[in-house]
């Protein structure tokens, strides 16, 4: 039981950031900062979460791009772009 404990507890590798979708709970977001969900919450009720926090009606939610960006992490696109805009498709020239 303390394994499962812990297990919610830690906080997500970077494969599991960068599977997350597009927008995340807070709890998520929480977690990938290894913040707790009393001060999570408190907060992003106060303006001060360490990324921009949307309120939807009584939910908060947070767009996954600025926490990896907060986290040093970037997805790389399907095009072999960056969200940044660099391209790193590389070519021989003969």
């Amino acid at each position: 039981m303390a394994s499962d404990s812990f297990g919610e507890a830690r906080g997500l590798t970077g494969d599991e950031l960068l599977a997350l979708p597009a927008v995340i709970d807070l709890d998520t977001s929480n977690r990938a900062l290894t913040i707790g969900r009393s001060t999570g919450y408190g907060l992003a009720k106060q303006g001060m979460y360490p990324v921009k926090v949307l309120r939807l009606g009584n939910a908060y939610r947070v767009v996954t791009a600025d926490l990896l960006k907060l986290l040093g992490l970037e997805r790389s696109q399907g095009d072999g772009s960056h969200a940044d805009g660099r391209n790193e498709s590389h070519s021989l020239a003969a």
